[in-house]
């Protein structure tokens, strides 16, 4: 499971091969004993959740970074290695 980016003490994690559960392009974010998994492009929660601050910094975050985040879940999904994403600033 790659960091592919870390924030305001959030790491944003893709798994390898991992569309079989939540069978939508997504992300895994943790802040904390919390973890929050996230749909891209959208932000619809699937399950769990992080603090409201952290949520709106991490919604931010992938609305800036959709396509590369897109880009990432098509590699995840075939097991090749991921690209790091720029942290929110």
């Amino acid at each position: 499971m790659p960091a592919i980016s870390m924030f305001y003490r959030i790491i944003i994690y893709m798994y390898f091969m991992d569309n079989k559960q939540h069978h939508k392009p997504h992300i895994h974010a943790k802040y904390q004993n919390s973890e929050v998994i996230v749909a891209i492009p959208d932000g619809e929660i699937l399950e769990g959740a992080i603090p409201n601050a952290k949520m709106k910094l991490l919604s931010a975050w992938i609305e800036i970074h959709q396509d590369e985040l897109m880009a990432n879940w098509e590699l995840a999904i075939s097991g090749q290695q991921l690209y790091k994403i720029e942290p929110l600033r």
